[in-house]
């Protein structure tokens, strides 16, 4: 189940089953919605989308990523609005965590 890797790894809870239950929420801070287009090579063609989740310490969570066994790169150069890794989840999709500066 993705949604369950997703948890276990990334920190990001299940969907409600009830309207008891409330939604996984970020923590206040910058979202960015960058549509890529379809012929980007940002990342693999085969794939339409990334989600990209701002991480307070970067070198942490790549550590706590690779113990698993999660294959994390990190981008060595570090940009203006902070430092990025990438990984991918089981179904191949990319996500890039990004620490802001």
């Amino acid at each position: 189940m993705i949604a369950k890797w997703y948890r276990d790894n990334l920190g990001i809870d299940l969907a409600p089953e009830d309207y008891d239950q409330k939604p996984w929420a970020q923590e206040a801070g910058p979202t960015v919605f960058a549509p890529f287009p379809c012929d980007t090579d940002y990342f693999k063609a085969d794939k339409t989308w990334m989600i990209n989740l701002r991480v307070e310490n970067l070198e942490a969570i790549v550590a706590q990523l690779r113990s698993a066994g999660i294959e994390v790169t990190i981008n060595p150069e570090v940009y203006p609005n902070g430092r990025f890794a990438r990984l991918h989840d089981p179904e191949r999709n990319p996500i890039e965590l990004w620490q802001p500066k």
